[in-house]
């Protein structure tokens, strides 16, 4: 993306509105929370179910087509599904062999991989302060996750880091190439989220035990897990990939982790420590830096 790109008033909006997929994002852990002992593939198809059919029905309400959405080529709902869908298979995976300290920090590779692999986009370099910020939130995230105590490689595990690997991978890969397909309308987005839905379903039906459904107030968290996180999130995001300054998203997206711990602890999830103090100067930092070019505009 030119600078003289970066100037115009729209794609600062589009910007801020893919900005606003990371607050939804950090609510996620905190809901997943409330949603009690869920198996997760069924936590997914729940979700994105309600997530899914929301979208569409306000598609709807608003008029036009949605439907024609659907209609698109083989290689675009690849991406689309393949994106959502891999993305969430593949992050179960990794938590379930490996330690979930070190599949989280492998995991969220993914916005510094978004900074370099948009880099190679037409029209796009790989800016300084993009890539400066996203080492400093990975740095930051990397003291929160661990929580100052180091890391333990483990061969044992190796699945477990190249499934988190090929995660972070999957999401980075589907959120810079969703702009090589900017032509797609963002109401396609609610068709992916649909399919993710039944595809995760299945695999609840194949690889988690039947019957441990949510139970009372459960249904509220994974109600707002649909309309906010794993809902609306994706449709803002797909949008400020498409047409706004995707390298300061992906810089960016290492508040996720920080907010989301913020919200853990003031729900009396967590005690604040020094890590997180210093780990929130990192991210924020590192945010700063990357948006710098962006808040002078």
């Amino acid at each position: 993306m030119t600078a003289a790109t970066l100037d115009h008033p729209a794609v600062r909006r589009a910007t801020l509105v893919g900005a606003s997929a990371i607050l939804m994002w950090a609510t996620l852990a905190l809901l997943a929370d409330l949603a009690g002992p869920v198996p997760p593939f069924l936590l997914v198809a729940l979700s994105f179910g309600v997530g899914g059919v929301t979208g569409l029905a306000v598609l709807l309400a608003r008029g036009g087509a949605p439907f024609a959405a659907m209609r698109q080529p083989p290689k675009v709902w690849l991406l689309g599904v393949g994106g959502l869908f891999g993305y969430h298979f593949l992050y179960f995976l990794a938590l379930q062999t490996a330690p979930a300290v070190e599949a989280n920090l492998v995991n969220y590779l993914w916005p510094l991989l978004i900074v370099v692999f948009a880099g190679f986009l037409p029209g796009e370099r790989l800016g300084k302060a993009q890539l400066l910020g996203a080492a400093a939130g990975l740095a930051g995230t990397a003291l929160l996750v661990t929580g100052g105590q180091g890391l333990q490689v483990r061969a044992e595990y190796l699945t477990g880091y190249l499934a988190a690997l090929a995660c972070a991978i999957t999401w980075a890969g589907y959120s810079v190439l969703s702009r090589r397909v900017g032509h797609v309308p963002t109401e396609a987005v609610a068709f992916f989220i649909l399919a993710t839905a039944a595809l995760a379903f299945l695999c609840h039906l194949a690889l988690e035990p039947w019957g441990s459904w949510p139970r009372g107030t459960a249904w509220l968290a994974i109600v707002a897990m649909g309309l906010g996180p794993v809902g609306a999130a994706f449709f803002v995001w797909d949008h400020g990939v498409k047409r706004g300054d995707i390298q300061t998203l992906g810089a960016i997206s290492y508040a996720t982790p920080l907010m989301s711990t913020a919200l853990l602890l003031l729900a009396g999830r967590g005690a604040l420590s020094w890590t997180l103090a210093a780990a929130a100067a990192l991210i924020v930092g590192g945010a700063v830096i990357a948006g710098r070019g962006l808040g002078k505009r």
